[in-house]
This record gives C-alpha cells, sequence and structure tokens, in this order.
C-alpha cells in the first residue's frame, strides 16, 4: 500500500442534544482513565501471586509461567477481531461490553481448579485485546488535535494501574483474609466501576443524526484499505512488536537476573519497583514530545537506544550497575510504549483508520511478546546463565530502532 504525507486533522462539528450533554468530556475523560486503569491492573496483581497459586493448585513451573504468557498470547490473538466488532456495533458499545468481560474473565480466574485459571486468562486476554485496539481509534476520534497528548495520558494510566495492582495484592491478600483468590477477585470491582463510567458514553453514541456523523457511525464506517500490505505499518508494527518483547521478557526476568549474579532478593524486587515506576514518567512524556514533532525517527531511536543501554548494563555490570539499569530501562520501556501507542494515532488519518492499525499492530505486537518470556527463560535453561538471552534482547533492540526509523517517517498508513 503506498504511503502519503499527513494531513493535519480537521475539527468536525458535533450535533448536541440532550443525550450529548450526558457525556461531558470531563465525563469522556473520566470514562477513558478509568477503562485504562483496568487494562493491566488485573495482569499485574497476578505476578505477586504466582508462588502462592503455584503450590496451592501444584502447578509445574512450565505450567505457572503460562499463567502470564496465555493473557499476553490471547491479545495478540483477539486484537485483528476488534475493528469488525467497532464497525457493527460502536466503539462505546464494544468497550462497555469488553469491560464487562474483563470484569468477568477477572472472576473465572478465581474459581476453584486450573482450567478455570487459564480459562480466565484466556477471557482476560481477549478483553484486553479489544480493549487495546478501540482505545487509539477513540481517542483519534475524540481528540483529533490532541491525539498524541492523550495517548500519554492514558498509557501512562495503564502503568499506574499496573503499579498500584502490583503493590497492592499482597496487602488485599491479608486485609480481605481469603487468600489469592480474594485478593485477584476484587480487581473486578474495578472493572465494575469503569463500566459504570462509560455508561453515559452509551447514550452519547444514540444521539440522533445531524449535519454531522455521530461518533457511532463514525465507528460504524465501512471497512477501508488494509494496512496488512502497507510497510508503514509493518514497521509500526515490528516497533511495538519488540519494544513490547523486551518489556515483558524483562517484567518476568529481571529480579531473577539480578538475585543469580548475587544480589539479595529484597533488593532485586525493590529495583525491579523502581524500574516500574520510572516507566511512568515515559509512558507519559515520550508521546506528549512525539505529538510535537513532525517526524519521530529520532525519537524511536533514542527510546531503542535506551533499551539497549540498560540491557548493556545487565550484560556488563548486573549487580553494581542494577539501579542505572533500571532507570534507563525504566524510561525506556514506558516510552517505547507510549511512542507504539501514539504512532497509531498518528500515522492514521481517521478514527477507523486507527482501528484498523491498531487491530494489526497489536496483533502482531503481542503475538511477538509472548515469545519473550518463554524463550528468555528456554535459553537460560539451554546455557545456564542470561549472557546468551540478554545478548539476543540488544540484538533485538537494535532492530526495533530500524523499524521505529521507518516508523517515525511522516506519512499515514
Amino acid at each position: 500500500m503506498a504511503v502519503t504525507r499527513a494531513p493535519q486533522p480537521l475539527a468536525t462539528p458535533v450535533v448536541r442534544t440532550r443525550t450529548a450533554a450526558i457525556a461531558h468530556p470531563a465525563l469522556l475523560l473520566a470514562g477513558i482513565l478509568l477503562v485504562a486503569l483496568n487494562m493491566r491492573a488485573c495482569l499485574a496483581a497476578i505476578s505477586p501471586m504466582v508462588g502462592e497459586i503455584q503450590r496451592s493448585l501444584g502447578l509445574s513451573a512450565t505450567a505457572s509461567g503460562l499463567i502470564t504468557t496465555v493473557p499476553v498470547l490471547f491479545q495478540g490473538v483477539g486484537a485483528p477481531l476488534t475493528p469488525r466488532l467497532t464497525r457493527r456495533f460502536g466503539a462505546e458499545r464494544v468497550v462497555l461490553g469488553a469491560v464487562l468481560v474483563l470484569g468477568a474473565g477477572v472472576l473465572l480466574r478465581v474459581l476453584p481448579g486450573a482450567a478455570a485459571l487459564y480459562a480466565g486468562c484466556v477471557v482476560i486476554g481477549v478483553a484486553i485485546a479489544v480493549l487495546n485496539v478501540s482505545m487509539p481509534s477513540l481517542v483519534k476520534r475524540e481528540f483529533p488535535e490532541r491525539a498524541a497528548a492523550m495517548t500519554g495520558v492514558y498509557s501512562t494510566t495503564m502503568l499506574v494501574g499496573a503499579t498500584l495492582a502490583a503493590g497492592v495484592s499482597v496487602p488485599l491478600e491479608r486485609a480481605l483474609g481469603g487468600g489469592w483468590r480474594a485478593s485477584l477477585g476484587s480487581w473486578s470491582l474495578l472493572a465494575l466501576v469503569a463500566a459504570l463510567a462509560w455508561l453515559p458514553q452509551l447514550l452519547q453514541a444514540r444521539r440522533p443524526a445531524g449535519p454531522a456523523a455521530p461518533a457511532a457511525a463514525v465507528s460504524a464506517a465501512p471497512a477501508g484499505r488494509s494496512p496488512w500490505r502497507s510497510p508503514l505499518a509493518w514497521q509500526i508494527s515490528a516497533f511495538m512488536g519488540i519494544s513490547s518483547l523486551l518489556v515483558y521478557s524483562l517484567v518476568a526476568w529481571l529480579p531473577t537476573v539480578l538475585a543469580d549474579h548475587g544480589m539479595d532478593r529484597g533488593e532485586a524486587g525493590l529495583v525491579f519497583a523502581f524500574s516500574n515506576l520510572v516507566q511512568v514518567a515515559g509512558a507519559f512524556l515520550v508521546p506528549l514530545m512525539a505529538g510535537r514533532m513532525t517526524r519521530q525517527r529520532a525519537l524511536a531511536v533514542a527510546m531503542a537506544g535506551l533499551n539497549a543501554a540498560g540491557i548493556a548494563v545487565l550484560l556488563l555490570a548486573p549487580v553494581s550497575g542494577a539501579w542505572a539499569a533500571a532507570a534507563v530501562l525504566g524510561v525506556a520501556q514506558g516510552g517505547s510504549l507510549g511512542l507504539a501507542l501514539a504512532f497509531i494515532v498518528l500515522r492514521s488519518d481517521s478514527a477507523a483508520g486507527a482501528a484498523r492499525l491498531s487491530g494489526m499492530s497489536q496483533a502482531v505486537g503481542y503475538l511477538v511478546a509472548a515469545a519473550g518470556p518463554v524463550g528468555a527463560g528456554a535459553l537460560r535453561q539451554l546455557t545456564g546463565g542470561w549472557q546468551l538471552p540478554l545478548a539476543l534482547l540488544l540484538v533485538l533492540a537494535l532492530v526495533a530502532a530500524a523499524a521505529g526509523w521507518g516508523a517515525g517517517r511522516d506519512r499515514t498508513v
């Protein structure tokens, strides 16, 4: 598919009715932020519980690893289906349905038996996939002139939700007194709150048509040309996929890498938490910077370069350089996530186009990312050390730089 220079977004007049008044911009923003809080929280909440779940259900180490891998895998599987859903039902209904399904998956995951655990992980992965794809097109539609800045806001909120969930899961377990099931199941309440906050948007989507097409009609726009034939779309997908692989690999193994080199496990956990905290700053600031640039090539290469620098420190000085590596990787990982999402809105010319590009890039991205933790662990077991897995991640960071150089061009898919 040929690419063209990115047009300047045009503000579209909106028909005001009594239902449109319900969906005040502040309510829209609150709905987006509450949905975003859910998009990583239920995944991060399970990480501190994996050991207890393994003991409770008698799972092997490999089976325990699938608890975190399965949702990521199904985020990739579910992503291509979302543009069809939004065209048929409208983005507002799809988002509401996905949040409710996410809450149901959280509850399914804590029912007795390993089968329910994995079934819940599948449901959660598919629901998050729908939200991952829907949100960029909504941001593109509702904030056409501030799409990159709003992308930074909601990507930051996702990471805040993840950080909060990881930090309070164990205290929740102790406070509720119901073991890991009570702690993990409580996150369904957050999904319910987000669903209630999203209801005004559903009412807005029902407003009558006027001189300008209503939001639901925009969501239901006919399918355009497929991004799967666009080199630019593949470059965006590659940048998202490799960046996500680096994130998930280090999320899964960074504390173990540090502990295997002699660091106290408690300190290794603090280093990991610090890196997650720094991600929030990167996820907020990098999309803001991207929105002020015509081309984002240098920014993409900088994020990949910081990833490479942090991994190189882990290779050369894993203990003495751990805190420095955590800071650099935090900026790189949060910034790469925010930039990959910003590419979706900056490289598309409409909300429908953003949905199609988001569906492709996140399908490719999460399928690639799912291989990271498993592959790194397998290489560690095969070689008996972390040198080869980290060296391979270093090479992949350089590939991400090349993909980002192409994705950062001033073009649209």
